[in-house]
């Protein structure tokens, strides 16, 4: 795991002045790569390629990159793990000459399968996360490429007449004369979604490169810079963007090749699930597991402990608030699978702590505060290992979120309203305040001796916000995903679309299957990778994700929604696996996902800091939003009325963002 960064440029200066400009790119990622640093350039070309190394395969010198081909065409910096190189090793002995190894890592490997094979033949046969940068010294001509599923970044752009690229945007913004302005309508896209999707970013002429797409640009390229990012298969000077690999082709796949007998498909993903782990599991530093004692961490970490006599290091965070503390469960699950368990619990000062590193560590606005508690258990795993898996990717691959139990619920129960009764009733249950939803339901459930419904009060007022706008199942996704709604309060910008880019949209069976499939393009990648990539690599963890293993992924949509979401419970299948290791009683309770009490906070010990970054002059004077809207929430939040903790969260988090940039 590792970070890089680099340029081309029309304008050759001297090579000295190009590795320095390289190196002090590279170095404010040295978070990413503390273990050693390498710069590479050729003047003549005007390209420069600077590389941060955190050691996880081969933790020799033969590791070092920008690494150079045996044949001296390439020149390569990489970041991520190619899990299956071995392998790939094997098949280049068959398919070519035999070749004498400098090394056993990955990047060497990577390399010689380019010689021999292409580079787009090679990216199809990896098994493996990365983000990498390829320059052809033969056509004089730079290649980047990202993994299938996104779990490694890759920005690139223009700035002051070159093109740039890294792993990080602080990268970018070390080249000199860095002028970029804030792209508005990106914040608009920031605003409902909580992050910036790729193939945006912040900033203007400034892109993210999605998942699954390798760049190639000459030096043609750089004269006249995109002014919105570029589509596949489109016609540019000197630059080509394509797709290697297609979730939606991969949709369609698995619906030409269903597996609707079930014991074989218990199998099958028992099998694949396994494979992933034990490639994922290879590692020249110590391994351990992120555990929430939730279906998914658990199904990772238990495969994880039968393939090994020693005990796997599992990791969790707790929180004193009992409504979202999961770390309880999580302890119960280390117990019975025998791991080294290790556990801290959260505080507000313990938020307080971190909030200040969020802009640094995400670099554009990102307001999933479930960000906070993952900095912190990474902060504890990297004491104990170098490399956590993660149970990432299961909600999206087997049905997991409740959004894709309870939407059907809810538009059955309201859809037979006409769409004004529907409106009218949710601003009548928006007009009640939370914490007398909550009282209420309280009182009610002691009434009648049951167990109370975490933060109904919260769900109540969500639930009301749907029938405001929803006309169909489609639209009351579109609604849930979206934390501010139309109109929203951005000055001078147009509301973008997420939805637009995908042009190429499978046949569904079932609106689930769109939501889940819509997630996996957008959702985990802009979000749930994000997240964990930063505050992983914030503090040099490496983490990995076996569930995001293509092959586990091209299974899972072999499957009919019936194995996936079963007498309204999700993740049927996985659950299945996981009860052949862990008890049933440990793992069945209502899902609360990775969330911290930001409501509560907000109200009590972050008041000053966000009233201070909310105040409405300042909003005013900078003028990116319309304090209005804003200001009523915060009041409203304040006063108990309403839980806009998730609305004020993504304004509070650009503010800080935008306090750095000055």
């Amino acid at each position: 795991m590792c970070g890089f960064a680099g340029f081309l440029i029309t304008q050759t200066g001297s090579l000295e002045g190009l590795e320095v400009l390289a190196t002090r790119m590279a170095n404010t990622i040295a978070h990413r790569g503390p273990d050693d640093a390498g710069a590479w350039t050729d003047a003549q070309d005007g390209i420069a390629l600077g590389h941060r190394r955190l050691s996880i395969i081969d933790l020799s010198p033969a590791g070092h990159q920008p690494m150079h081909s045996s044949c001296d065409r390439y020149v390569i910096v990489f970041n991520g793990e190619i899990y299956n190189h071995l392998n790939l090793r094997n098949q280049l002995s068959v398919d070519s000459r035999q070749r004498q190894w400098k090394g056993h890592s990955d990047t060497e490997t990577l390399l010689a399968c380019f010689e021999a094979w292409g580079i787009e033949q090679t990216l199809a046969k990896t098994v493996g996360m990365f983000a990498l940068a390829l320059w052809d010294k033969q056509e004089r001509r730079l290649y980047l490429s990202r993994d299938r599923l996104g779990e490694k970044p890759l920005y690139y752009g223009w700035v002051k007449g070159a093109f740039v690229f890294g792993s990080e945007l602080k990268a970018l913004k070390a080249y000199p004369g860095f002028y970029n302005a804030i792209n508005r309508d990106a914040l608009t896209l920031y605003l409902q979604y909580n992050t910036v999707p790729a193939p945006y970013s912040i900033y203007e002429n400034i892109y993210k490169l999605e998942p699954g797409c390798c760049l190639s640009l000459s030096v043609d390229a750089i004269a006249t810079p995109l002014s919105i990012a570029p589509e596949v298969g489109g016609e540019y000077t000197g630059l080509s963007l394509s797709r290697w690999w297609s979730l939606s082709v991969a949709v369609a796949q698995g619906n030409d090749n269903r597996i609707n007998n079930e014991e074989e498909a218990l199998t099958v993903l028992d099998h694949r699930l396994r494979d992933a782990i034990r490639l994922q599991s290879i590692a020249d530093v110590p391994l351990g597991a992120f555990l929430s004692g939730g279906v998914d961490s658990s199904a990772i970490v238990a495969l994880m402990q039968s393939e090994v006599a020693s005990p796997v290091k599992t990791f969790t965070i707790g929180f004193s608030e009992s409504e979202h503390n999961e770390a309880i469960y999580a302890k119960e699950v280390a117990k019975h699978l025998g791991t080294e368990h290790t556990e801290i619990y959260l505080s507000s000062s313990d938020a307080l702590e971190v909030i200040p590193r969020l802009p640094d560590l995400y670099d554009e606005p990102f307001a999933d505060s479930s960000q906070i508690p993952t900095f912190l258990v990474s902060q504890m795993a990297k004491q104990h290992v170098t490399v956590a898996l993660s149970g990432d990717g299961g909600d999206e691959l087997f049905g997991g979120y409740n959004r894709y139990l309870w939407s059907r619920r809810i538009w059955d129960k309201f859809s037979w309203l006409p769409f004004p009764a529907r409106h009218a009733l949710g601003r009548l249950l928006l007009s009640q305040p939370v914490g007398s939803i909550d009282h209420l339901a309280q009182f009610l459930f002691r009434l009648v001796m049951r167990d109370r419904v975490i933060l109904l009060g919260e769900k109540v007022h969500k639930v009301a916000e749907l029938l405001l706008r929803a006309r169909n199942l489609d639209d009351l996704y579109r609604s849930v995903i979206a934390t501010w709604k139309l109109p929203l309060p951005v000055v001078s910008a147009e509301a973008g679309d997420l939805f637009a880019q995908f042009t190429v949209i499978p046949e569904f069976a079932s609106a689930e299957e769109r939501m889940m499939f819509f997630d996996t393009l957008s959702y985990l990648p802009n979000d749930i990778l994000c997240k964990v990539d930063r505050a992983a690599m914030g503090v040099s963890l490496e983490t990995r994700v076996p569930f995001l293993d293509h092959r586990v992924v091209e299974f899972a949509w072999q499957l009919p929604i019936s194995m996936k979401i079963k007498d309204g419970q999700g993740k049927w299948l996985l659950r299945q696996l996981l009860y052949k290791h862990v008890p049933k009683a440990l793992i069945e309770r209502p899902k609360q996902g990775f969330a911290i009490p930001l409501g509560e906070w907000l109200r009590g010990p972050l008041r000053d800091w966000a009233e201070a970054l909310l105040d409405e002059q300042r909003l005013k004077q900078e003028g990116y939003f319309d304090p209005e809207p804003i200001l009523y929430k915060w009041n409203e939040h304040l006063a108990g009325r309403g839980n806009w903790h998730h609305h004020l969260w993504s304004v509070l988090m650009f503010q800080a963002w935008l306090e750095t940039q000055s």
